[in-house]
């Protein structure tokens, strides 16, 4: 019985049973960062003097921070269902895709809050 348990809690930690949610989620991160990269080429092609200054003025606005953190978020989440899955199908021992799954999450925590640190200081 002890076993039974082991092997159910290694098969939901470790293995692939995210299935459609997961990849429903990726494919709204992607329609979102479409969206969010339209909006930012529209806004270079359309401005004439584009500048540094014009740049940071876009930012200053504070719709368009949120708008930016969502889209790096989705940036984010968009990167580790895409990393967790190639560790899940290519990383074979259990311990180097914890490991490496570790790695990854701190990583991009970190570039979370520099984004976060970086939008708002703006």
């Amino acid at each position: 019985m002890n076993n039974d348990i082991n092997i159910k809690l290694k098969d939901k930690v470790f293995n692939a049973h995210y299935g459609v949610r997961d990849w429903l989620f990726q494919r709204i991160t992607a329609v979102i960062m479409i969206i969010y990269t339209i909006i930012l080429l529209f806004f270079v092609l359309t401005t004439n003097d584009f500048s540094y200054e014009n740049w940071s003025n876009l930012f200053k606005y504070k719709w368009f921070k949120i708008i930016s953190f969502s889209a790096l978020i989705c940036l984010f989440y968009h990167a580790w269902v895409g990393m967790r899955d190639i560790f899940m199908d290519y990383v074979k021992s259990v311990i180097i895709r914890l490991i490496l799954y570790t790695f990854s999450i701190i990583w991009l925590i970190n570039c979370t809050n520099w984004a976060i640190q970086i939008l708002w200081r703006i």
